[in-house]
C-alpha cells in the first residue's frame, strides 16, 4: 500500500484547499469591474525618474550622451532651467528586485556575442504596476547610438505619456466628481479632477479651479472666446483673448494687479498643434506674471473649437510654486486638462 490513509486524507484536503484557493482566486478576478486584482507591486521613484540600466562604459560614452541630449534636455519654458527628466544610471549588475519596480525603465545592453542585430522593444508593467520598461540590444556602441538617433521621439515620447497616463488614472479614481459635472454642464465636457481641487470662481464664461497648500497653488483656467476671425486661433490671438480674461477673472493681491502673460526674451510664448485622442488643439506654452506685482511661474494651455465651431473652448494649468522646482507641478495640472471627455465619453 503505496499510501497510509493518513496520506490518502491529507492529499484529499490538500486538493480541496487547492481548489478552494484557486476557486477564490477566480472570483477575486472576475469581480473588480474589469480592473482584476494588481497583484505586482506599485512602481517605486519620484515622477519625472528613469532608471538607465547599463554599464559605466555606455554611459559615459556615445550613447549615454545621446540619451542625456533626448531625456534631460530643458523642459519647454519654465522660469529656471529643469530636465525634461531626471536619469538615473545603475550598472546591469545592481539592477537587483530593489529597482526593478522602478516605474519608468530603459536597459541598454550591448553585446556583439548575444546581440548581433540592434533591437527596441517596449513593454509595459515587467515588475510593478504601473510601469514602462524599454530595451534596446545592439551589437557595439555605434550601432546602439545609431538605434537611439532613431527611435528618440518614441523614446521621449513613450516616457511622457506613461507620465500624463499615471496623472489621468489617478484623476480618474480618486475623483472630485462634482466638479467635472459643473464644468460639462457650462462647456460641454470637462477634465476630470483630482481630490483635493475645489471651486475657486465661476462666472457665465469662466471657472477657475484650484489646489492649494502653503507654498503652492496649481491653477486649472477653463473658458470660452467666441471666434472673431482667422486670427481669433493664433499665438497673437490667443495671448490676446488670456490677457483680456485674465485680467477681468484673475486680481492679484494689490489693488489694480491681476494675472496676464509675461513676455521675456527667450522665453516667449510658442504655440504648437497637437492631434490627441482624435481631439486637435493647440498648445500655448508661457510664463504668467502678475501686472503690478512680483508673483509669476509656467503655464500651458489647449485651445480647441466647440462642437459648434463658433466658441473656443480653453482648458489651462498654471503653477506658483517660488520656493521648489515647477517641472512635476507643472506636469501635473498638465496631464489634469490632457484628460478632458466631451460629455457624452465620460467614464462611468
Amino acid at each position: 500500500m503505496i499510501f497510509s490513509d493518513y496520506s490518502i486524507n491529507y492529499y484529499t484536503s490538500m486538493k480541496r484547499l487547492l481548489f478552494l484557493y484557486v476557486a477564490l482566486l477566480s472570483i477575486l478576478l472576475s469581480s473588480c469591474g474589469g480592473e482584476g486584482v494588481q497583484l505586482k507591486p506599485s512602481v517605486s521613484g519620484k515622477a519625472g525618474e528613469i532608471l538607465i540600466v547599463t554599464t559605466k562604459a555606455n554611459w559615459e560614452s556615445e550613447p549615454g550622451t545621446l540619451l542625456r541630449d533626448i531625456l534631460a534636455a530643458d523642459y519647454p519654458l519654465l522660469p529656471q532651467r529643469e530636465p525634461s527628466f531626471t536619469l538615473i544610471n545603475i550598472p546591469d549588475n545592481a539592477f537587483t528586485n530593489i529597482f526593478q519596480i522602478h516605474r519608468n525603465i530603459i536597459i541598454l545592453s550591448v553585446d556583439p556575442q548575444k546581440y548581433p542585430e540592434p533591437k527596441f522593444m517596449i513593454q509595459e508593467d515587467v515588475w510593478s504596476a504601473p510601469q514602462t520598461v524599454i530595451t534596446m540590444t545592439a551589437p557595439d556602441a555605434a550601432s546602439a547610438t545609431k538605434l537611439i538617433e532613431q527611435k528618440r521621439e518614441t523614446i521621449f515620447n513613450t516616457f511622457e505619456q506613461s507620465e500624463r497616463n499615471r496623472v489621468i488614472r489617478s484623476s480618474k479614481r480618486y475623483e472630485e466628481k462634482p466638479l467635472r459635472s459643473l464644468v460639462a454642464d457650462q462647456f460641454g465636457g470637462s477634465p476630470y479632477f483630482p481630490n483635493g481641487y475645489s471651486l475657486k470662481k465661476r462666472t457665465d464664461d469662466f471657472i477657475w479651479i484650484s489646489y492649494e497648500t502653503t507654498y503652492i497653488n496649481q491653477g486649472l483656467f477653463v473658458y470660452k472666446i467666441p471666434v472673431k476671425d482667422s486670427t481669433t486661433m493664433t499665438l497673437e490671438g490667443l495671448i490676446s483673448a488670456r490677457n483680456e480674461v485674465l485680467e477681468k477673472n484673475v486680481p492679484g493681491m494689490l489693488e489694480g494687479s491681476y494675472m496676464t502673460t509675461s513676455i521675456v526674451k527667450e522665453k516667449e510664448p510658442q504655440l504648437k498643434w497637437i492631434k490627441y485622442k482624435g481631439r486637435e488643439f493647440g498648445e500655448l506654452r508661457g510664463l504668467w506674471e502678475v501686472q503690478n506685482d512680483y508673483m509669476g511661474g509656467p503655464f500651458v494651455q489647449h485651445a480647441f473649437y466647440d462642437k459648434s465651431g463658433k466658441n473656443i473652448i480653453v482648458l489651462e494649468g498654471f503653477v506658483y510654486a517660488p520656493r521648489y522646482d515647477k517641472r512635476n507641478y507643472l506636469r501635473q495640472v498638465e496631464s489634469i486638462i490632457y484628460s478632458f471627455d466631451w460629455a457624452e465619453d465620460f467614464s462611468r
